[in-house]
């Protein structure tokens, strides 16, 4: 029953993805990162010319183009349009309250433009909208919020999924890049730091989290400073849950060789209307590949200590430490991956910013009351294992095939419990160059018991989706 609407779901939303996908041909939007954009590299137009030809006369050069208008850079600018229809099912263990599975048929949509550039100036505007388009049979809520759901009482019985209706202006930000050396953009915007373990726009739900935030890159040499102002932080669960921010964000890199790169990062968070999740976080992450023979190693190392900040909350100070090793061969990559965040058995690390769906198992068994971190109380280790296959196999219309699966295993920092363990695996393809899919699957199994004076670890939970994608 459960896979008849599994697929059923599936195909409403490839239905609706292919019906918004015929709407324009434009090229795909470049993903943001936080070294400076590089310069567009034009093509030369120069003609050879054979000796054996008759020589011509010479000819004056003719004029270079008039400069380019505002109104021109407009003109010439591109369409950003991308829908996303996904089906999320939930079995997550009942209470005398939790008594039903949860379900979810939703469909993204985004519109804007980007301006071609002007002097070194882009401009970008985009909407983004959020729509049920199926049975609304899950709950809306702040993790731990003892409230109704924010969709409802009704909704209680049914396990969270924090995609809720809504439409709101995405970004609004205006960009200036004068040179390789340097880039600034101010307005609200994505901020993707590394792989999002601080930082980053929650890319997994549907609705964005995004910054109204003023930023600039540097760069010189080996050295690449980031530094971003955030005034604003508009979270995935609408415009009333968002929170009101006075934060600095900064790191330091420096990249002597591919084998070697050495990161400082500076994270002060102080949130107006969520006092708890203010604190201040400092850092440092090695990281680096090589090769060695046919195989591609790659690692990273990072230790953060993380405290209280600008009077916010009581006192505290808790460390991250976060290392793993990759090896590539072929079509073949193999991780083995650690995390430690300390908790003191009241509050964990946390890392109110970041992309948390990718860490600690995609159920999210381990989002923690404060909000939508990850952690535990008495803190959390994870130690996990992945493999990644990519298959050669090719079709019409089915390409690019990515096959990941990857296995956790969860224990207590403070006490050293077993929390549980949880297998995830994800299977994507290219359908055509605009148009994606996925199936994704995760299960959290908690531990029977735990010792006395250790904390119960979060409720069992599968959860299943599937995901179609297209994108100019």
């Amino acid at each position: 029953m459960i896979m008849r609407k599994v697929l059923a779901a599936g195909a409403a939303s490839a239905a609706l993805v292919w019906g918004s996908g015929a709407a324009a041909q434009a090229p795909a939007e470049a993903p943001q990162v936080t070294a400076p954009p590089a310069e567009d590299a034009l093509p030369g137009t120069a003609e050879e010319v054979s000796a054996a030809e008759v020589e011509l006369p010479a000819r004056e050069p003719p004029p270079p183009p008039a400069a380019a208008t505002i109104s021109d850079a407009i003109a010439a600018g591109k369409l950003l349009f991308e829908v996303r229809g996904r089906y999320e099912f939930v079995d997550q263990k009942k209470t005398a309250v939790l008594t039903k599975n949860g379900e979810a048929a939703t469909v993204r949509t985004r519109l804007g433009w980007e301006s071609a550039d002007w002097n070194g100036l882009r401009g970008l505007i985009e909407f983004e909208d959020v729509r049920q388009v199926g049975p609304e049979h899950f709950q809306v809520q702040v993790p731990g919020a003892t409230t109704p759901p924010l969709n409802g009482a009704a909704k209680v019985r049914y396990p969270i999924i924090n995609d809720p209706d809504g439409t709101e202006l995405n970004r609004l930000q205006l960009s200036w890049t004068p040179n390789a050396a340097f880039a600034g953009t101010i307005g609200r915007q994505r901020i993707l730091i590394d792989d999002q373990r601080f930082v980053g726009n929650v890319g997994w739900r549907q609705d964005e989290q995004t910054f109204d935030a003023a930023r600039i890159d540097l760069a010189h040499g080996r050295f690449k400073l980031f530094y971003a102002y955030v005034s604003h932080v508009n979270r995935v669960l609408g415009e009333l849950r968002d929170w009101d921010s006075d934060s600095h964000l900064a790191q330091l890199t420096w990249t002597p060789a591919e084998q070697l790169k050495l990161q400082g990062f500076v994270y002060a968070l102080d949130f107006g209307n969520s006092a708890a999740n203010s604190s201040i976080t400092k850092g440092i992450k090695a990281s680096g590949k090589t090769w060695v023979g046919l195989y591609q190693l790659a690692y990273n190392a990072t230790y953060a200590h993380q405290s209280d900040y600008n009077g916010n909350t009581a006192d505290y100070g808790l460390d991250y430490w976060g290392a793993d090793l990759a090896g590539t061969f072929d079509i073949y990559t193999a991780r083995v991956s650690y995390e430690s965040l300390e908790g003191d058995g009241t509050r964990g690390f946390t890392t109110p910013l970041a992309t948390t769906h990718a860490f600690q198992g995609w159920s999210d068994a381990f989002v923690q009351p404060l909000g939508g971190n990850k952690g535990f109380v008495d803190g959390l280790r994870d130690l996990n294992f992945t493999l990644n296959v990519k298959p050669r196999w090719k079709w019409t219309y089915l390409f690019n095939i990515d096959v990941l699966v990857r296995y956790h295993d969860f224990d207590s920092q403070r006490t050293g419990a077993s929390l549980g363990r949880e297998w995830d695996a994800q299977v994507q393809a290219t359908i055509n160059p605009k148009l994606t899919a996925a199936i994704k699957y995760a299960d959290f199994e908690r531990a029977a018991r735990v010792p006395a004076g250790s904390a119960a670890p979060p409720p069992s939970r599968t959860k299943v989706w599937l995901t179609l994608e297209y994108k100019l």
